[in-house]
């Protein structure tokens, strides 16, 4: 037996959640299928040692964790429950092995048994340096349920499901003080928030549930860009109001300098942000409070043509809608 089908044996589940599958690892393909009624939704995400992880910063579950929140988090942002993922690996035999990939692909198997999703396929080769892992996730939604960043209007509430900020500053800690800072229990918000991020999936199917006409986005390059790629899908301006962007008091006793750079452009908390009709805003705030969730105002949709604005002290100011750039 060669070291590959020995390696796809040690990863294939020993049984399957999904109803819909007919074919999952083992062979040349994965076969399930949809209800009529449902819609196919599939996401997919790399990433790169060095870039968007270090060891340093990083525990081996915590990156199979993080790998697969963020494509869970697509699919939430469009209002889907995710069902199936793949993974490809390419990986330098040089300074990694086999026992602690296994340890990434644990973190991803402990988060998909949250969400009853079920590894189906993927692929492992070799590389020269840094380890790529990509993700793919499959998902479902009902016809004409899905919430597009193209459906915001003038006279919108925008809204941000939780705090945001704390991955941000997470990563901060980690970078000063490598994974020692997590020792800390005072950093521990800070550190879960970068390392173990929590998709909003509850949220986007609430949000599908409902029926109303919804913008919406996940949070993973920063609130900033999130609002302007809403702003500019829709066509309209966004202004945000500083006062209410929900977030701790920690990070809130710091400089603005330092808040900015946390709350707009910093990322990775993978809350949803979004907006609805202010004649809905009432009723999708009795749907998140019966559900025991936080849902925030944090601004407002004006006539406009792709701006984001900050209102502050009673002034408002278009800012730098930057965030993550990937390119």
């Amino acid at each position: 037996m060669n070291e590959e089908i020995k390696w796809i044996r040690s990863i294939t589940p020993s049984g399957y959640r999904q109803p819909e599958l007919k074919v999952g690892i083992g062979d040349d393909a994965a076969i399930f299928y949809q209800k009529e009624d449902k819609d196919t939704v599939i996401a997919v995400d790399t990433m790169v040692e060095g870039v968007h992880f270090k060891r340093e910063t990083m525990p081996l579950h915590a990156i199979g964790h993080k790998a697969l929140a963020a494509n869970i988090s697509d699919l939430a942002a469009m209002g889907a429950i995710p069902q199936y993922y793949l993974v490809s690996v390419a990986f330098p035999k040089k300074t990694w092995n086999k026992e602690e990939l296994h340890e990434i692909y644990r973190g991803m198997a402990n988060l998909a048994k949250e969400f009853s999703m079920d590894l189906i396929g993927g692929d492992t080769v070799s590389i020269e340096k840094q380890l790529v892992l990509t993700v793919t996730v499959i998902g479902k939604i009902k016809q004409n349920r899905h919430l597009l960043r193209s459906n915001a209007r003038p006279g919108d509430v925008v809204f941000v499901t939780g705090l945001v900020g704390l991955a941000s500053l997470g990563l901060e800690m980690l970078l000063e003080d490598g994974l020692a800072a997590a020792n800390d229990a005072a950093n521990a918000q800070y550190i879960k928030a970068h390392q173990e991020p929590q998709p909003q999936l509850r949220a986007g199917l609430l949000f599908a549930e409902s029926g109303f006409r919804m913008a919406l986005n996940d949070i993973s390059d920063g609130l900033a860009s999130e609002a302007k790629e809403i702003a500019e899908a829709s066509q309209v301006d966004i202004e945000l109001d500083w006062a209410r962007i929900p977030t701790t008091d920690y990070i809130q006793s710091h400089s603005t300098q330092k808040q900015e750079s946390w709350l707009l452009y910093g990322g990775e908390d993978y809350q949803l942000l979004g907006t609805v009709s202010e004649e809905d805003w009432k009723s999708l705030q009795l749907m998140f409070r019966k559900a025991t969730l936080p849902l925030y105002e944090i601004g407002t949709v004006r006539a406009g043509n792709g701006r984001v604005a900050m209102e502050r002290d009673g002034s408002s100011t278009v800012i730098t809608a930057t965030g993550y750039d990937h390119l």
